[in-house]
């Protein structure tokens, strides 16, 4: 794998789909999504796992400190009811908390559906000695995270809200990361001028 190759992992949290009750959709639209907005090359690890708060934190650090992913993506298990613990499971092995990702997030969500605020994604980066990773928490409905990721735009293609993944490939760089360049017509990563990289013409 070459250095410059993004690393992600995709984590699906879900009693029922784990269970085989009903299949797994939010590692499909992850990896649809990511394919569409990131042009650099790009790898994937996958899980499917259960709403068991002690296997999420097990999981997140196995793709962290010994796949050694540049990027953590978890779907589901974010809301109110007594099994959603995602978000406390990704808070236990944090080493920072980066609360902007969640504040966005939600802002996008309002704007399709009130209930948006019973929503608790959070996202932290984990730091081992000479590692670290982004961890998100997504929704779990294939739709809400595309708006998540890629924000709200109007008719014509305009930003009216931005979407989480726009700052992301940013995040990676600063914490060491593969530098990671995205697909505009999909989402415009933002970094400032002094971090941008010219493209190589030869």
């Amino acid at each position: 794998m070459s250095d410059e190759t993004l690393l992600v992992g995709l984590v699906s949290i879900s009693d029922r789909a784990s269970g085989g009750v009903y299949q797994d959709q939010g590692i499909p639209a992850l990896e649809e999504w990511l394919r569409s907005a990131i042009t650099t090359p790009l790898r994937f690890e996958t899980r499917l796992i259960p709403d068991e708060r002690a296997q999420i934190e097990a999981t997140l650090v196995e793709l962290v400190d010994q796949v050694r992913c540049h990027l953590v993506l978890t779907t589901g298990g974010t809301g109110p009811a007594r099994r959603d613990v995602t978000p406390e499971a990704t808070l236990a092995i944090a080493t920072k908390e980066m609360p902007g990702f969640g504040e966005q997030m939600r802002q996008v969500s309002l704007a399709f559906v009130p209930t948006a605020i019973l929503s608790r994604q959070v996202a932290v980066i984990r730091e081992t000695a000479d590692h670290a990773a982004l961890v998100i928490n997504l929704p779990g409905q294939p739709k809400a995270i595309k708006e998540t990721l890629e924000g709200l735009k109007d008719a014509d293609g305009k930003q009216l809200v931005g979407g989480v993944f726009a700052a992301v490939p940013y995040c990676i760089d600063l914490i060491g990361g593969p530098y990671a360049e995205t697909n505009d017509a999909v989402c415009q990563a933002f970094r400032p001028k002094s971090a941008i990289r010219k493209k190589d013409n030869a």
